[in-house]
């Protein structure tokens, strides 16, 4: 029996807000059961130096936690003077996720910056970010479309993070903090909607798992990505 009671291929509740920022070109409130992100896009005017004059744009992520978005205080990064190796990967990944599925060439020498705050965490916020960022990221552009900046979404398909875990030698989706820290293994696998992967970590964190149950993890995820870009596609009102 998991913790949260819910079976082994069960997504926590899910809820993507769209619209929850007023100034925001793109926003959504990713809410993963208690993990809750906040991910807003912004639109600026020109690129960074080196792809000035190449016809490209581009998109990047900056990712953070709130000091009380865990069980006890911790530190603003800004007050430390740098951001920690964690956050540096997790937004990298959070940019290169939405590359992935973005023509750089569709939107003009612009640079869409997404920021995936987290309010709440209970597990998951890198998968909640990339799947709230993806909403985001669409608004902006559906916004840059109103303005007659793009002639169509520049987006080829949905993509989203989920987790996966062995727990207590069960295969199981969408861990929770207190699976997560008890997981034999863990995992996060980031996929479009068509089933290309655009990455995958995974980390024994006892004994190591087999090629067999990693496949096994590999088809949770691809069942739970499924549900997450249906979600998407729900909050945006778009089926494609």
């Amino acid at each position: 029996m998991r913790p949260s009671g819910r079976s082994a291929d069960q997504l926590r509740p899910i809820v993507l807000e769209t619209g929850v920022s007023k100034w925001a070109e793109g926003s959504c409130l990713a809410k993963f059961g208690d993990t809750h992100v906040l991910c807003t896009a912004s639109i600026d005017e020109g690129v960074p130096g080196w792809l000035r004059n190449s016809g490209k744009g581009w998109v990047t992520a900056e990712y953070g936690m709130l000091p009380r978005a865990t069980d006890s205080r911790m530190d603003r990064e800004a007050s430390r003077g740098k951001q920690s190796g964690r956050t540096l990967e997790i937004q990298r990944l959070i940019g290169r996720s939405l590359r992935a599925v973005t023509d750089l060439r569709g939107f003009g020498e612009r640079q869409i910056r997404v920021d995936c705050d987290v309010l709440q965490a209970d597990g998951g916020t890198r998968t909640a970010g990339i799947t709230g960022a993806y909403v985001a990221l669409y608004q902006a552009f559906q916004h840059m479309h109103r303005l007659g900046a793009v002639g169509r979404i520049p987006l080829s398909e949905p993509v989203a993070g989920i987790s996966c875990g062995l727990y207590r030698g069960t295969a199981v989706l969408d861990l929770d903090y207190a699976e997560d820290r008890e997981a034999e293994a863990d995992a996060n696998f980031v996929m479009t909607a068509s089933g290309g992967l655009v990455e995958i970590q995974a980390t024994a964190e006892a004994d190591p798992f087999s090629r067999e149950q990693l496949d096994t993890l590999m088809a949770l995820a691809g069942a739970g990505i499924a549900e997450l870009v249906g979600i998407q596609r729900q909050a945006l009102g778009v089926s494609a």
